[in-house]
């Protein structure tokens, strides 16, 4: 069984200013009518950190990248050469009904699943901790996410290379997700959105969720009280 009965697929080729490509993500939970997959890219070297982490211990990079806090829980996660997505899961869909932990795992399942069509030996951790990856989470902050794997991450011999982090509202559920250190032919985002459902269809971010997004990052994420809120 796939987790979701349809996914809308977002390719979202043009690469984002940091702030931005938060916004987007909110925006799109704002508006969503189903479940949807956004694979992004990253305009210039950043790095996001998790909505209760602190911002002494990300300043040192301020001059090397596009610091971000995200609306998500989880530590610091550096963005550039890794590959991107975020899942967006409205209120009214059955899965947002499931745990946040049984959703992780089962995006998750869905990436190794992918990951293996494309000849990658990965597989979920088993044992450890279940982390909460709501807003919540501050068991992380400050950590780099890649040295600490825990339950339902994904790991290739034994070394974590995805890892993700979740928001929980009225709207919805929005999951983001990075995999890092491996290199994925083309292709790899088609594989892992049929991994998540036998029936998807490809969108685009319209006007009226950018200029929301724009919104949002002007008066949110850009702006230096959100970047230093902790």
């Amino acid at each position: 069984m796939k987790l979701f009965e349809q996914l809308d697929v977002y390719h979202d080729f043009t690469p984002r200013r940091a702030a931005l490509n938060m916004a987007v993500d909110e925006a799109l939970l704002e508006s969503a009518a189903a479940p949807s997959i956004r694979f992004y890219q990253w305009q210039r070297r950043a790095l996001s950190f998790g909505y209760f982490g602190k911002f002494a211990d990300v300043a040192r990079y301020v001059s090397e990248r596009d610091l971000i806090r995200r609306w998500t829980g989880g530590g610091i996660v550096f963005h550039g050469e890794d590959f991107t997505y975020s899942v967006v899961i409205p209120a009214h869909d059955p899965v947002f009904a499931e745990s946040s932990i049984s959703i992780y795992e089962k995006i998750h399942r869905a990436l190794t699943e992918a990951l293996t069509c494309h000849a990658k030996e990965a597989e979920l951790v088993t044992a450890g901790p279940l982390n909460d990856r709501r807003a919540g989470d501050r068991r992380s902050l400050g950590n780099h996410c890649f040295t600490n794997p825990v339950r339902a991450d994904v790991i290739i011999n034994g070394r974590k290379i995805a890892g993700a982090a979740q928001r929980r509202t009225r709207s919805g559920l929005l999951q983001q997700g990075t995999i890092q250190g491996i290199s994925l032919k083309t292709g790899f985002a088609e594989s892992f959105a049929e991994a998540l459902s036998a029936n998807c269809s490809g969108s685009d971010i319209n006007e009226e969720i950018l200029d929301r997004a724009r919104e949002l990052a002007q008066r949110k994420y850009g702006t230096e009280s959100w970047l230093r809120k902790r």
